[in-house]
This record gives C-alpha cells, sequence and structure tokens, in this order.
C-alpha cells in the first residue's frame, strides 16, 4: 500500500500499518501539483486517506471468517486543509471482541468508526465516519 499509485499520484502516504491491524497512520502533504484552486488540500484526497482502511484493519484483526465492507463514508470538512494533515484509524481489541459477538450467530453488524483528519499543529481539519458491514462467513 506504501507504492499505491492511486495515492502516489495524490500525495497520500502510509506512515504506519501495525503488524496486528489495530492502527492505520496516514499523511499527505500539501505541494502545488496537489492542490486544488483555492491552494489546499482537495476534500477527496482527504476522504481517500482513510477510504480502505477500515476494512483492511477488520480483514486483518477478524481473519478470513468474515465478510467485510465499506458500506457508508460521512466527511465535515472542517477547516482548509495546508500543509500536512494526518488520519489516525484504530481497531482496538474491544471492537474486535464486539464484532465477533454481534455476528456470532451469522447476523450482519453494521459499525460506525469515527475519526479525524488534523494538521501540524492538531487542529482539526476535517471529521469523518465510516460505516463498515461485518458477517461471520458460514461454512
Amino acid at each position: 500500500m506504501r507504492i499505491w499509485p492511486p495515492y502516489l499520484g495524490a500525495g497520500v502516504r502510509l506512515r504506519e500499518f501495525a503488524d496486528d491491524g489495530s492502527r492505520v497512520v496516514v499523511t499527505h502533504r500539501l505541494n502545488r501539483v496537489t492542490a486544488n484552486a483555492l491552494g489546499t488540500v482537495f476534500g477527496g484526497t482527504m476522504l481517500s486517506m482513510t477510504d480502505p482502511f477500515y476494512v483492511l484493519m477488520g480483514m486483518q484483526r477478524l481473519g478470513s471468517d468474515y465478510r467485510i465492507w465499506d458500506t457508508e463514508t460521512q466527511i465535515a470538512f472542517v477547516k482548509p486543509g495546508r500543509g500536512r494533515v494526518t488520519a489516525v484509524m484504530e481497531f482496538p481489541d474491544e471492537v474486535v471482541e464486539e464484532v465477533r459477538r454481534e455476528t456470532a450467530g451469522g447476523e450482519k453488524y453494521l459499525r460506525w468508526f469515527e475519526s479525524s483528519i488534523v494538521d501540524d499543529d492538531g487542529s482539526t481539519v476535517a471529521r469523518l465516519r465510516k460505516q463498515v458491514y461485518f458477517r461471520r462467513r458460514t461454512r
């Protein structure tokens, strides 16, 4: 993923993907090639920074016994992104247990994850909510 072509072109960099899938850190540094018409980070770039990761973390944490899909994304732009922006996404042990419990009988489970995109000062640039679908595969 560090050299995934859509991310290379957009200037998005995967900085950390925890071995156990519990944490991902992604950054984007604004430059003249990646700036929008107003000289700030494209909203679509900020959305793409987080797009695949809750599904990928779920796959890493839960394994192949689960179907996992993105179902919905909501993003609120708080202020223009200038300089470097960072997104930290987490999939803690408590969520793994929650998903296993809620899908134990083969039911689907929809869960919202929340994260923020912040600038180097720690100020929130955007707030993101992502709904992910989980279902335990039946054999």
